[in-house]
């Protein structure tokens, strides 16, 4: 796929499910069990053992899934992952030699991490494709995605840290292109024991909670233009 395409999967799906194991075994068994459950989409971070070779591996394992590179911190990691044929980037905060890198290659997108207003604009002019707002949680919330969205309407966000069932939907309601989910999305448990039934539930439960709250928001918005 090239970016633009890659960029409207993205936004389509709506959720970006997070691979952080301790062990290269269990991400290879968490990334098959998540595309089993019908979401096409997973970033594996670079904090799981031999994180690139998984990468490489699972790019010829699951063709039908993009995977993503995450917690990348230097232009020099985000080569290699590209190199193994990871098809988006992921940082935890903004590094705009990241960015660039990235920017330059057509088949690749990038979900550079921001905080600040500030960073948000700085990761959008170094072109990245998503800016993910991280960690959302402790910042305010959707309060605070529906503040940035007010000065940055035509940026594509991404919520990243602390989202669960509870709050999802009101993150998609407050604007962002896609929610971004780890743990409450792959719990210990599960990883621990290899249990496959409870992360596709889970995989499942979330996809639900995006298409039916995106359904939702465009319900309101025709009724919003019907009294205009």
């Amino acid at each position: 796929m090239k970016k633009e395409e890659l960029r409207t999967r993205v936004e389509e799906v709506g959720i970006v499910p997070v691979i952080r194991t301790s062990s290269a075994e269990d991400a290879r068994f968490a990334v098959e069990e998540i595309a089993q459950g019908g979401i096409p989409i997973i970033e594996v971070t670079m904090t799981v053992p031999g994180a690139i070779e998984v990468i490489r591996e699972l790019v010829k394992k699951v063709p039908n899934v993009i995977l993503g590179a995450g917690t990348v911190v230097d232009a020099e990691t985000a080569k290699e992952c590209m190199d193994a044929g990871a098809q988006f980037i992921s940082n935890p905060a903004l590094d705009l030699p990241t960015v660039q890198l990235v920017a330059k290659n057509t088949d690749v997108i990038t979900m550079s991490g921001a905080l600040t207003p500030t960073e948000v604009l700085a990761a959008w002019k170094a072109g990245a494709d998503f800016v993910k707002i991280f960690p959302c949680s402790l910042v305010g919330s959707d309060n605070y995605i529906r503040t940035l969205k007010r000065p940055f309407p035509d940026i594509p966000l991404i919520a990243g840290g602390g989202v669960n069932q509870q709050n999802a939907a009101h993150y998609i309601l407050a604007g962002v292109a896609a929610i971004s989910v780890g743990k409450e999305l792959i719990p210990r448990e599960s990883m621990l024991l290899h249990k496959p039934d409870r992360i596709r539930e889970l995989t499942k439960r979330f996809a639900a909670i995006v298409r039916t709250t995106r359904a939702r928001l465009a319900e309101a918005q025709a009724q919003v233009a019907s009294f205009r």
